[in-house]
């Protein structure tokens, strides 16, 4: 099965609409593959802190208002997870399985679950039934430590810049290829198609 792998963290909002749209593209134009196998690039971690709600919020006003209108209706300041560890417990168990279509469909879930359900994904009980139903047991916090850990390291060894960073079979690499974003001179951020997503999707689609 072909394959795109992404680094990147499962609150990114950035990577909520990158995979979305890869998928939607794929999908028109009939087809299955490649498959997203979504690893993990901690931003708790690489930052040393949580993620900060409000400033997501912002930058989803931003991607609302410019390229996605149509996602993010479910999102929520008041129930925005204080850690992505959680997720990476279930995402982590979905890759041991090898299966590419169940890494890309849990990671797709989660992201659903936070960004259009306005779910804490930073709950073990919310995750469990996500887990459930694709037959899987989450990982227990060592489990979960060693995995997200390795794939930082190896994003690390990649040139990974930040969430989402795409790498393709054919040796192609790309961060954040989909959106330019910028501020403007109060700080708003501004958001925009990049000028080179229709070569992207048609290099990683072809």
């Amino acid at each position: 099965m072909h394959t795109v792998e992404v680094f990147a963290d499962v609150l990114c909002p950035f990577t909520h609409v990158g995979l979305r749209t890869l998928v939607e593209q794929r999908t028109r134009r009939g087809r299955t593959e490649p498959r997203l196998r979504i690893r993990a690039w901690p931003l708790e971690l690489v930052n040393g802190n949580p993620l900060d709600p409000h400033h997501i919020a912002a930058e989803i006003v931003a991607l609302r208002a410019s390229v996605r209108p149509d996602l993010f209706a479910g999102f929520s300041v008041e129930t925005f997870p204080t850690t992505s560890m959680a997720a990476f417990a279930l995402t982590a168990a979905a890759d041991r399985t090898g299966d590419p279509a169940v890494v890309e469909e849990v990671g797709l879930a989660l992201r659903n679950a936070v960004f259009e359900e306005g779910l804490d994904i930073g709950r073990l009980d919310v995750i469990e039934p996500i887990a459930d139903g694709f037959g899987l047991d989450v990982l227990d916090g060592q489990d979960t430590a060693a995995a997200v850990h390795a794939d930082w390291a190896e994003g690390r060894a990649r040139g990974v810049v930040g969430s989402p960073h795409f790498f393709a079979e054919d040796g192609g690499d790309w961060f954040c290829p989909s959106l330019a974003i910028s501020r403007d001179d109060v700080g708003n951020f501004v958001i925009a198609w990049k000028q080179g997503t229709d070569a992207f999707l048609e290099r990683v689609l072809s």
